[in-house]
């Protein structure tokens, strides 16, 4: 009755049928893994946007990576911005999704150690081989306020770290190599800096991170368990049409010949 089964259509069918059930059950845990961290991540942002700012020496030091529940935590230093070695990261938006510029200055620490400091976005106006114009920051001694932010890398960003590019252009934010660049020390991580405003709104300041959207990962985790009770059903489905069809065939191939020796 079911022997039809064992053919290779049937097998391969089964297999195929076998493999996508866990596969897809493994989907959806990943969809929930994701759901959790999201979730874990806006509360880490919620409460670092929430807290009191901190010397930002207390939280990060040269070489140091930053504490997963020390990002986006307001931080203060105190010192002076050196533009003589600003630098500029390539193809970043706005809240409008104009193509721009990142402006990093480094900020020396009355100690003479150096914060990194992402002053906001400007946009691209000329040739992207050209140092673009950046409006200064405040001179002499200030105290700066922003986020601290871990170092990017191109694993968890998706961005290339992209070499040979024009003079005082990166595509990557990260401490180790403006600790190289610069040969002095450090502090790990960098700020986006918050205050003070920049005069006239140039560079355009980074606005705080959506911390409230926890995205449609766990909607995802059940399409796929869904999808993963759909598929045994649907071979079941499958079975029953192909055995019902069969057997459908061979009455119809046994009637004409009752019918012809009836004759």
């Amino acid at each position: 009755m079911y022997r039809f089964l064992l053919t290779r259509q049937w097998v391969i069918l089964t297999l195929v049928t076998l493999a996508l059930i866990p596969t897809m059950i493994k989907l959806g845990y990943w969809q929930l893994h994701r759901h959790e961290h999201k979730v874990a991540l806006n509360t880490v942002i919620s409460d670092s946007l929430a807290a009191k700012p901190v010397p930002a020496e207390s939280l990060t030091a040269p070489g140091q990576r930053i504490k997963h529940d020390d990002l986006y935590r307001r931080v203060t230093a105190k010192g002076h911005f050196d533009t003589a070695h600003e630098e500029v990261v390539r193809r970043r938006t706005n809240s409008d999704g104009e193509v721009g510029y990142h402006v990093l200055t480094p900020f020396v620490l009355d100690d003479g150690r150096v914060l990194v400091v992402n002053r906001g976005w400007i946009p691209a106006d000329g040739a992207q081989t050209a140092y673009p114009k950046i409006p200064a920051p405040a001179q002499g001694e200030t105290t700066v306020t922003g986020r601290l932010m871990a170092d990017e890398t191109t694993a968890d960003s998706g961005i290339k770290n992209v070499q040979g590019l024009p003079d005082r252009q990166v595509m990557l934010i990260s401490s180790e190599q403006e600790a190289r660049r610069l040969g002095k020390q450090v502090l790990g991580g960098y700020i986006e800096q918050t205050a003070p405003e920049p005069k006239g709104g140039s560079p355009e300041l980074i606005p705080d991170p959506e911390h409230s959207d926890i995205g449609p990962h766990m909607a995802y985790a059940i399409q796929w368990w869904l999808f993963s009770a759909g598929v045994p059903v649907g071979w079941v489905i499958l079975v029953r049409r192909e055995r019902r069809d069969r057997a459908s065939a061979a009455v119809a191939e046994t009637a004409p010949k009752t019918a012809t020796a009836s004759v």
